[in-house]
């Protein structure tokens, strides 16, 4: 009998000290297991579950996953690219064993076209997965029937996502100009909107002889910069809708005096002009004509442009005052992330003598709007605006995941060769699968880092 209880407690103190291993070990097998499917990403392998990289030991909702900032909600196609650096990795070991440097440049682009057709057979798959997610528009359609509107709550939806018809409500409600109670937003949109046709009637609608040199000078710049704005899309260059974006920005520059205009701005109110025409206009943005719409429409929309696009930069102000400090600020800031994250990379840059400020300084400035494909912005602006306030410090995360897309590409570039190849990015065929890695790696160095304020100190 004494054997038998000598076994049983023994059998008991197994037990519970089996159950403490893996209490201890629960988020470091979660984590592994995240490497490992972010990993299998580029292999063709697909993922047994959610994506997981938190610090909460309680179990999450099967919906979201949360930041440690402002509940962002992460998708399932939201991964990494650990399988990139394995890759890099691989192919260094191999140019280092190969006197033959053009094998190791072939086999590169072989490896890059690889991932390509990849990215192109699961395309249609993944393309916006997340954001049309039946579980998810149900989470979107309840939050935005209810009689207020919880900014935290469409703040965690939207960050993974926006599905395309409820952009331009969500992304009024996320910028602030449109008030989160549902009874009195209607009558607040219709008040902007007629606080902007005065302001158009007042500063825009005027002779030269009432302006100053100062703002004719001003006014002609913007007239300049519209029609090369996004000159890849031809709705861009319809007469009416340059227009519509030279009376934007000037009321916006007369009315923001500190700053006025300054050229990248103009980049900024397209993804505004297309989600809000899309409330009017439907198919391709290619096919769209903005003289189909009756002119208080049009109205309308370019206030809404006007509205958003203020909101927007009032959380980045010292971005486009004089000498630009902010976006030199935040260049700094990504310089020491990226030599934290890859020092071969910054110390190969650094070799050739090449400076962030010398390609980084348009990403800040024009909000990756010229970098990436235009079908693309949208959906990456519902993380930017999503973001809210924290949105400059996070654009830091993001911009240090594009630039180390191409981390083993650069280091075999000289500095002339690195300048030309970050003017002219090989992203002409990405997907959102590419975008989707790419805040997924922002958001994978945001949680280690953010934590250590003095990380990025120098």
């Amino acid at each position: 009998m004494k054997s038998n209880i000598t076994t049983a407690n023994s059998n008991g103190r197994e037990e519970d000290r089996k159950e403490t291993n893996t209490s201890i070990s629960s988020l470091d097998s979660r984590f592994n297991q995240t490497l490992r499917n972010v990993q299998g990403l580029l292999k063709g392998r697909s993922f047994p579950g959610k994506v997981l990289i938190t610090r909460r030991s309680d179990p999450l909702d099967g919906s979201t996953l949360r930041s440690p900032d402002n509940e962002r909600s992460f998708s399932d196609n939201d991964t990494g690219s650990s399988g990139q650096m394995e890759e890099s990795f691989e192919d260094e070991v191999q140019s280092r064993s190969k006197p033959n440097t053009n094998k190791a440049v072939n086999k590169l682009k072989s490896s890059m076209s690889s991932t390509e057709n990849t990215s192109k057979e699961v395309q249609k798959s993944t393309m916006g997965a997340r954001a049309t997610d039946s579980a998810r528009l149900m989470k979107f359609t309840k939050e935005l029937s209810g009689p207020t509107v919880i900014p935290e709550k469409l703040r965690e939806l939207a960050w993974s996502g926006v599905p395309p018809y409820l952009r331009p409500t969500v992304w009024r409600l996320l910028l602030g100009y449109a008030p989160p109670n549902s009874d009195r937003r209607e009558g607040v949109l219709r008040r902007k909107r007629l606080e902007y046709l005065d302001c158009v009637a007042q500063y825009y609608d005027i002779p030269d002889t009432e302006r100053t040199d100062e703002e004719i000078s001003m006014l002609r710049q913007i007239g300049v910069d519209c029609p090369r704005t996004v000159p890849d899309v031809s709705f861009f260059q319809q007469v009416e809708v340059q227009k519509s974006l030279e009376r934007i920005l000037y009321t916006w520059a007369i009315r923001h005096p500190a700053s006025g205009y300054v050229q990248g701005i103009n980049d900024l109110v397209t993804p505004f002009l297309v989600v809000f025409l899309s409330e009017y206009l439907e198919g391709s943005v290619d096919n769209w004509s903005i003289l189909d719409l009756p002119p208080e429409k049009i109205s309308n929309i370019e206030a809404d442009c006007y509205w958003c696009l203020s909101k927007l930069l009032d959380g980045m102000q010292d971005h486009y005052t004089f000498a630009q400090p902010g976006i030199q600020r935040l260049v700094f800031k990504l310089k020491e992330l990226v030599r934290r994250i890859d020092e071969p990379v910054s110390r190969h840059m650094e070799e050739q003598g090449l400076e962030f400020l010398q390609f980084a300084f348009r990403w800040f400035n024009c909000l990756l709007i010229r970098e990436i494909p235009f079908h693309l912005v949208t959906r990456l602006w519902d993380t930017y605006l999503a973001e809210g306030d924290a949105l400059p410090d996070f654009l830091v995360y993001i911009f240090a995941s594009f630039l180390l897309t191409w981390s083993d590409k650069l280091q075999k570039l000289d500095f002339q060769e690195m300048v030309m190849f970050l003017q002219h990015l090989p992203i002409q065929n990405w997907t959102h699968l590419e975008l989707e890695m790419v805040l997924s790696r922002a958001y994978m160095w945001h949680t280690m880092f953010n934590s250590s304020p003095s990380h990025l100190a120098g």
